[in-house]
C-alpha cells in the first residue's frame, strides 16, 4: 500500500545499519524454537501481570492482552540527541501557546493562529482566561507521536497533551526483554527507562502551588472500568502516591482534601487522568460522578496544581496541529528541528479542493478523533467509503485535515511465517517542571497486519521495546 519506507533495522542491500549489527548476528544465531518459546513466555506473563486495554469494534470494550513483539527497535545515540533536542523545544512551544491563549492572545492578535481556531475550539475553556498555573506549565506530560518517513526523516505526527498514555507499556516492555534475554542488555550499552517513575514524581512536585514544601501528589483515576486503568494504579504504586476516584477528593476553603482513615489530608498536586470534561460537575459536565466538586474553585485560586492543565487539549487538537512550527517561530524565535507531516487543512478553499481530488490517496482526520478513530486511509479504502467522506467532508470542511499517506517506516516483526517488516511509530513522553526531562526512547506501536498504518493499541496494534544505545 505504501511504496519504499525506510525500514530501521536494514539498509537497501539487506545488511543491517551500524546501529543494529550487533543484535542481528545475535538474531541469527538464536534457534527459531528458543525464540518461539520466548514469545509464549512473553505472553503468558504479560496474562499474568494483567497488562491489557480495552479493544474496540469486535466485543464492546473487552479487554484484550497488547501484543508484544520481542524484536526491539533501536535508536543511535546521535539520532536520539537530536531527536530529543526538537521535541524539547515543540513542547517548550506548545506550553508558551497554551499560556498565551488564555492571557494576552499575542499569537492570535498577529494572526499566525486564526483566533476562530482556538476560541470556537471545543477543547478551548474559557474558564481558564487569566488563570496563572504554577510555573507556566500546562502540559507537564506530553506524549508526541513521531513518525520516520521514506527519506529516514523524523516527522511529528500527533500532539497529545490531554492525558497522553502509553508509558506502563515502554517500562513493561523493558522489563520484559530484560527477563527474556538478559545477555543483550551485557552485549548493547541501552540506555535505561526504569527510573521514569521517580522522574515523573519529582516533575510534579516541582510543579507544586507557591510555598508548598512537601507537596502531597495523588493520581486520579475515573475507576477500573477505565480502558488505561492498568497504567493509572502501576504507576501510582510505582511512584508511591494515592491512587484515587472523584469521590475520594472534596473542596474545603479554597482547597483540595483526601478522605483517610487518618481524617482529611491536604492535597497539592492530582496527576489527572480523566478529561477535562468530568473534572468539575459545578463547572462542566453537571452529570460527571468522576470528578471533585469545586475543584475549578481551588485551582482558580492558586491551591492545587492539576497535571496536566486544564484546558490543554486545545493545543493537540489536530486543526491546532498545522501551527505547531509557526509557533515555535513566533515564541521561541527558532526555525524547527523536527517538522510537520505535511497537512491540508480543509476549511481552506484550496485545500478541500485538493483534497476531495485526491481522496484515495490521502489521509484524512477528524480533528477531535483519537485512537486511530475517525479515519479514512484513502489507499486502504473501498470506493463507498470514499464516497461517504466525501459528503462529510463538503458538509462540515472545518472538521477535518488530511495529510499524505506516509511511508511509515518498518521494522522486523514476528508474524505468523516469520520476520516480517511491520510499521510503526515511536511516542516518547517529555516531562515539563522544574526543567525539560524525556526518559530516552518511548513506546514504540507496532501495526500488526500486513501493510496495516494503524498502530494504535485500541485497534489491535501491538507494541516493541524501544532502546536508544548510549555512546
Amino acid at each position: 500500500m505504501v511504496s519504499n519506507p525506510y525500514n530501521e533495522m536494514y539498509m537497501g542491500d539487506s545488511a543491517a545499519r551500524p546501529h543494529y549489527q550487533r543484535y542481528a548476528q545475535w538474531l541469527a544465531d538464536q534457534a527459531p524454537e528458543r525464540l518461539a518459546q520466548k514469545r509464549a513466555e512473553a505472553d503468558a506473563l504479560f496474562h499474568r501481570v494483567g497488562i491489557t486495554f480495552a479493544v474496540y469494534g469486535q466485543e464492546e470494550g473487552a479487554e484484550r492482552l497488547i501484543p508484544f513483539d520481542i524484536v526491539p527497535r533501536v535508536l543511535p545515540h546521535e539520532e536520539w540527541i537530536r531527536l530529543e533536542t526538537g521535541l524539547k523545544q515543540r513542547v517548550r512551544a506548545l506550553n508558551a501557546f497554551i499560556h498565551d491563549i488564555y492571557h494576552d492572545q499575542q499569537i492570535l492578535k498577529a494572526g499566525v493562529v486564526p483566533a476562530e481556531q482556538v476560541l470556537c475550539n471545543s477543547q478551548y475553556r474559557p474558564e481558564m482566561q487569566g488563570v496563572d498555573v504554577p510555573g507556566g506549565i500546562y502540559a507537564h506530560i506530553a506524549g508526541i507521536d513521531i513518525v520516520r518517513d521514506g527519506a529516514g526523516e523524523f516527522r511529528v505526527l500527533e500532539d497529545n497533551l490531554r492525558v497522553p498514555s502509553g508509558v506502563s507499556y515502554m517500562l513493561e516492555n523493558r522489563k520484559m526483554m530484560m527477563r527474556l534475554f538478559p545477555e543483550l542488555f551485557s552485549g548493547h550499552r541501552v540506555a535505561p527507562v526504569d527510573h521514569y517513575p521517580d522522574v515523573l514524581l519529582d516533575n510534579l512536585r516541582s510543579v507544586a502551588p507557591t510555598g508548598v514544601a512537601d507537596p502531597t501528589v495523588v493520581l486520579l483515576t475515573a475507576g477500573a472500568h477505565n480502558n488505561a486503568y492498568f497504567e493509572h494504579a502501576f504507576l501510582a504504586q510505582q511512584m508511591g502516591i494515592e491512587l484515587v476516584e472523584g469521590q475520594d477528593l472534596f473542596v474545603r476553603d479554597e482547597a483540595v482534601f483526601m478522605r483517610t482513615t487518618q481524617g482529611p489530608q491536604r492535597v497539592d498536586v492530582i496527576y489527572r487522568r480523566i478529561d477535562d470534561d468530568f473534572l468539575d460537575p459545578l463547572v462542566f459536565r453537571p452529570d460527571s460522578t468522576l470528578g471533585v466538586p469545586g475543584l475549578l474553585t481551588a485551582y482558580r485560586a492558586g491551591r492545587i496544581t492539576i497535571a496536566n492543565a486544564i484546558g490543554t487539549g486545545v493545543a493537540d487538537d489536530k486543526s491546532i496541529y498545522p501551527y505547531v512550527p509557526e509557533m515555535i517561530r513566533f515564541y521561541l524565535g527558532q526555525s524547527p528541528i523536527i517538522g510537520n507531516v505535511h497537512t491540508w487543512i480543509l476549511r481552506r478553499k484550496e485545500d478541500q479542493e485538493y483534497v476531495l481530488a485526491h481522496l484515495p490517496e490521502l489521509v484524512v482526520k477528524e480533528v477531535h478523533g483519537a485512537g486511530g478513530y475517525g479515519m479514512l486511509i484513502g489507499p486502504a479504502a473501498t470506493k463507498a467509503e470514499i464516497a461517504v467522506f466525501r459528503k462529510q467532508i463538503i458538509a462540515t470542511p472545518e472538521r477535518y485535515i488530511a495529510q499524505p499517506t506516509l511511508a511509515l517506516s518498518t521494522c522486523p516483526t514476528f508474524a505468523d511465517r516469520g520476520l516480517a517488516p511491520r510499521h510503526i511509530d515511536l511516542r516518547p513522553f517529555v516531562l515539563s517542571g522544574r526543567d525539560i526531562t524525556i526518559v530516552p526512547g518511548g513506546l514504540t506501536r507496532v501495526a500488526l497486519r500486513d501493510g496495516s498504518l494503524v498502530v494504535n493499541s485500541s485497534q489491535g496494534g501491538g507494541t516493541k521495546d524501544t532502546w536508544v544505545l548510549e555512546t
